[in-house]
């Protein structure tokens, strides 16, 4: 009997742990991944695993905060609360009560440039699971009564933002490198702007950002390839199948190394310290993950942890990371001192950046990196909903569905080399932009 479904099973080689959430066992199993194509014209990634009764299903949409249109920031954040908030012919108690009588969990969230939904479910309840989803992406209700609710709930959490040093240092980092671009606005919006958006806004939304041309889909558990390419065209084919163009302008960040303070009177200086980085696809992504792996993305074995923690007990910590996102490439970090330390803090951020762009790092602190980011790596598919999570992320980041085989020998192909060039070319410590929010003293030495 033909299939209308084309399935290829090429890669298999991490092994991991498998958590049932129900069970709680632990079983060892090879990942194999199927590309699954449907008659409809979607594609997912499979993973099948059979042992637990488990079905998980994640989606990612090249869509966020970005799309939200001016004067409606917060706008995909709040559709995110509000797509489980009632659906077709059910109110929104009665919406989250079925969902508690199948013990199905549904979720949805949305980030600067992606918008996510997950679904787990035991596997008997696998079609009334995929039939509420698709109730939620193509029936919500927004009733009046759940979305000033859920509008509430985004004051509040504005209100405690304004109060955070943290959340208020980030994002004035982003004004200041971003300027006018989407990437400054706040996720959550303001109040002027939650209060503005209205139903209309999230159908608009809904109808023109969450669609098939955006879509990525990974599915872990237990379901076969034939039986998940039937539910998917049925679940999520209604979808609209375009949606406008996205657009591949890059963000060049200027280091300008300007340092903005917002004065609060608190006891310690939030410091935010950043300059451009390198979007996911440079040939240089991997020696410059390594690379922060040493500096500060390391914890107690990175260089920022030792000189500014271990040995001048400034913080209780420090940290670097790489972002990159889909318009622009990020490094970034941060930290909480003292006030009166606040200058001597920066000055040693500068200094330990400045000795990795002349001297690169040791054979020692290269071997160690690569140790530890190959050897953690399996601890990202140590359950289900973290391999569709994992497989949603790489397809977003057109890495390829062999990634999960190749991505340690890359690591493992960086050199010294590679890793001093990468520092030359990133790492500027005069031209940081920086922002502060505390009460900050001796910034000038």
């Amino acid at each position: 009997m033909a299939l209308l479904f084309r399935v290829t099973r090429p890669y298999a080689a991490l092994f991991v742990i498998v958590v049932g959430a129900i069970a709680q066992s632990t079983s060892a199993f090879a990942i194999d991944i199927q590309r699954v194509e449907t008659p409809g014209g979607l594609e997912a990634w499979l993973v099948e695993e059979h042992a637990i009764p488990l079905v998980t299903l994640n989606i990612g949409f090249r869509a966020g905060g970005v799309n939200d249109p001016a004067g409606k920031d917060g706008l995909a954040s709040m559709l995110s609360s509000l797509l489980d908030e009632g659906a077709g012919d059910m109110e929104s108690l009665a919406f989250q009560k079925r969902l508690e009588e199948l013990a199905i969990r549904m979720g949805f969230s949305a980030g600067r440039d992606t918008f996510s939904a997950s679904l787990n479910t035991l596997s008997k309840n696998k079609d009334e699971a995929f039939a509420l989803l698709k109730l939620a992406l193509m029936e919500p209700r927004f009733d009046e009564e759940a979305v000033e609710r859920v509008r509430d709930q985004f004051l509040v959490a504005h209100e405690r933002q304004e109060e955070d040093p943290q959340t208020i240092s980030n994002r004035t980092w982003y004004e200041k490198a971003f300027g006018d671009h989407p990437y400054a606005r706040r996720a959550l919006g303001t109040g002027d702007t939650i209060k503005s958006i209205t139903k209309e806004d999230l159908q608009n939304y809904l109808k023109t950002y969450l669609a098939r041309d955006r879509m990525f889909i990974a599915v872990v558990g237990d379901i076969d390839a034939e039986t998940l390419s039937r539910m998917l065209d049925e679940t999520l084919g209604d979808l609209p199948a375009t949606s406008p163009a996205i657009s591949e302008d890059v963000l060049e960040i200027e280091n300008t190394g300007d340092v903005s303070v917002v004065e609060r009177d608190i006891p310690q200086s939030v410091i935010t310290f950043g300059t451009r980085g390198l979007l996911r696809d440079d040939p240089d992504f991997m020696p410059a993950y390594v690379m922060n792996y040493v500096l500060g993305g390391g914890g107690f074995a990175s260089r920022l942890m030792e000189e500014v923690r271990e040995k001048r007990g400034l913080t209780y910590g420090i940290y670097t990371y790489l972002l990159p996102l889909d318009q622009a490439g990020l490094y970034m970090g941060q930290v909480s001192t003292e006030n009166a330390k606040a200058g001597e803090t920066l000055s040693i951020v500068r200094a330990e950046l400045q000795r990795l762009r002349d001297e690169g790092i040791t054979e020692e602190e290269l071997k160690n990196a690569k140790t530890y980011l190959t050897g953690s790596y399996p601890l990202r598919f140590d359950s289900n909903a973290k391999i569709a999570g994992q497989l949603v992320a790489i397809q977003l980041e057109e890495l390829g569905i062999d990634y999960i085989d190749t991505r340690n020998d890359l690591i493992n192909a960086v050199t010294l080399e590679d890793v001093k060039r990468v520092a030359e070319r990133l790492i500027d410590p005069e031209n940081l932009i920086i922002s502060i929010v505390g009460a900050p003293e001796n910034l000038d030495g």
